[in-house]
């Protein structure tokens, strides 16, 4: 682990501030982390019949309708769909004002090796969001579709009635499970770079973190091979690179360890 130096304790202590003044800074970061999500909320409400027809898309080639039970249903729908919204939209606003809010009490070599990966976060949510849309979800619908049986003289058919409440919380489970599992290459590579783990020790769990990888995939996702199997094999592969971003890692800060010891070693006395 990264020992600070004199300067950047020196420097975390010209931030110390009373309690008092804590607080209001987090009632200031929430309040501002509340707006953000009231405005993405409120746009995602506003549209949400068009965001809900661009989720179906996946659906519409098993069936050309959906169905709700309930006299509320498709009002809270649209209200999930606002929600979910306002938390996808809004969290570039809401990471940035808790980054306000944290990065005061960090040392100098923890700033800079955190704030990189709040960048990442989104890119790889927006990765496991895509790959459950375009890649999970049509050959899962498919695949459970074709289950469908035809009506005949002598036998009653089996039809697709999918809900509209059913559909939608299915969809979003999904998003967030592979969206935020997707964000393990990004947790480990930041404790790498605060020197907390290293690619030997992770190669050496590789077979502990492949099980508790299958475990996860199997908690988040519906409760079928074919679903935790498009979870658990995509991790897989995340943990491999992993593992290799963290080696980049540490190539890299002994090549700055280095630099720094000859930096030194050339500096004679005056």
């Amino acid at each position: 682990m990264i020992t600070p130096t004199p300067e950047d304790e020196a420097a975390l202590d010209a931030t110390k501030a009373p309690l008092m003044e804590h607080l209001l800074e987090l009632r200031t970061r929430l309040i501002w982390s509340v707006l953000s999500f009231g405005i993405c909320f409120a746009l995602s409400f506003a549209f949400a019949n068009q965001i809900f027809a661009f989720l179906t898309r996946p659906l519409h080639a098993a069936t050309n309708h959906l169905i709700y039970t309930a006299l509320t249903e498709v009002f809270f729908t649209n209200v999930k769909i606002g929600m979910f919204g306002g938390i996808c939209l809004g969290f570039p606003a809401i990471a940035w004002q808790i980054w306000l809010f944290v990065a005061p009490g960090l040392y100098k070599h923890e700033k800079n090796a955190f704030w990189p990966f709040l960048v990442f976060v989104p890119i790889m949510f927006s990765l496991g969001a895509a790959f459950v849309y375009y890649i999970m979800l049509p050959f899962s619908i498919k695949f459970f579709a074709g289950y469908q049986v035809p009506a005949t003289a002598s036998a009653m058919g089996i039809q697709l009635q999918a809900k509209v409440s059913d559909y939608l919380d299915l969809v979003m489970t999904l998003i967030f499970a592979f969206g935020l599992t997707f964000q393990l290459p990004v947790l480990l590579s930041l404790l790498a770079k605060v020197g907390i783990v290293g690619a030997k020790a992770l190669r050496d769990m590789r077979r502990y973190a492949i099980v508790a990888l299958f475990a996860v995939a199997a908690i988040f996702t519906p409760p079928d091979a074919i679903s935790m199997l498009s979870l658990a094999v995509p991790l897989v592969l995340l943990y491999e690179i992993s593992i290799l971003s963290v080696m980049f890692i540490e190539r890299g800060r002994i090549k700055a360890e280095a630099a720094r010891m000859a930096a030194s070693t050339d500096v004679t006395p005056a």
